[in-house]
């Protein structure tokens, strides 16, 4: 299993940023500490190119992230203030869900230690996403008929509205958005199957709704699964809302593997969402949801 990072996910924000940037660092630390992945797994992506980015975005809004030329209000939108450091990182971010992409088709499951920037819509950025790695992906793929129909798997806390925005519609791409009722954002654009829960959801609430809408994506028979499997449900999570404990998580990513990866279905999986406090039991769930993964790459070899 190949799991894709690159230094230019981390980059320095100003002193009493919300958005806890050092996750990925340590993220990628904490596997390999704790043997969960070794070294000859990490490859680093290329950035993406400018062609691949005008694939779900439009020429105004790329050229404006890239020379720093968006307005004051799309700027503060995205949450970061313009770098060309945040320029490399959106570009790297992408192009590990690309090379990501490539190599689930290739050995049925693999994972991009950051993206899954699903709030990043056709002509604006939000809530922390630039551009949409997602959607850049889907499209390329299609593009060059590597497959026909993409199912996105969103179990991030926060709905995925610029997935919505960029691929809803499509009779190829189906999109199953699980998250909470009351949370951001608070204009959403209708996925194929969106559910909302209420604050509080937990654990076999939680996996009740996870078991019965897996189904339909099963009937829909995609070709790839992106899986965005942000770990923000969590109970200590400061912006999820939801009740889930780690043995939830850790249960919920199994059975999402365990469903595709038994019929054979490649699944990328995009990192999504995690702002626990302290940020480490951030760094537990997800360590534990690439323990899972390493233990499916295992069982369901191509």
């Amino acid at each position: 299993m190949k799991v894709f990072y690159s230094d230019h996910y981390t980059i320095d924000l100003p002193e009493g940023h919300r958005f806890p940037m050092r996750k990925y660092r340590m993220l990628r630390e904490e596997l390999v500490r704790r043997k969960i992945i070794d070294e000859t797994q990490l490859v680093s992506p290329e950035l993406a190119g400018l062609e691949d980015v005008m694939l779900a975005h439009t020429s105004r809004y790329v050229h404006g992230v890239l020379n720093g030329t968006l307005a004051p209000l799309e700027q503060r939108r995205i949450g970061f203030p313009w770098s060309k450091a945040l320029v490399a990182r959106s570009l790297a971010t992408v192009g590990g869900c690309i090379a990501s992409s490539y190599a689930a088709l290739e050995d049925g499951l693999s994972g991009n230690l950051a993206g899954g920037t699903h709030h990043a819509m056709r002509d604006a950025g939000e809530g922390f996403c630039v551009f949409n790695d997602i959607a850049i992906a889907t499209l390329r793929l299609m593009r060059e008929e590597h497959v026909k129909r993409v199912a996105i798997v969103d179990l991030d806390v926060h709905q995925g509205n610029g997935n919505s925005e960029i691929l809803g519609g499509r009779d190829d791409v189906y999109i199953l958005s699980v998250h909470g009722a009351k949370n951001y954002p608070f204009r959403r654009v209708p996925s194929t199957v969106d559910v909302d829960l209420p604050d509080g959801t937990g654990d076999d609430e939680y996996m009740r709704v996870v078991r019965r809408e897996l189904e339909p994506v099963l009937a829909f028979q995609p070709d790839i699964v992106y899986y965005q499997c942000g770990v923000d449900p969590l109970h200590a999570d400061s912006l999820g809302r939801l009740s889930l404990t780690h043995d939830g998580l850790r249960e919920r990513d199994a059975y999402v593997l365990e469903t595709f990866r038994s019929r054979d279905i490649p699944v990328m999986l995009a990192l999504g969402g995690g702002y626990a406090t302290p940020i480490e039991e951030t760094i537990e769930a997800q360590c534990n949801l690439y323990a899972v993964a390493m233990e499916a790459s295992r069982r369901y070899r191509r």
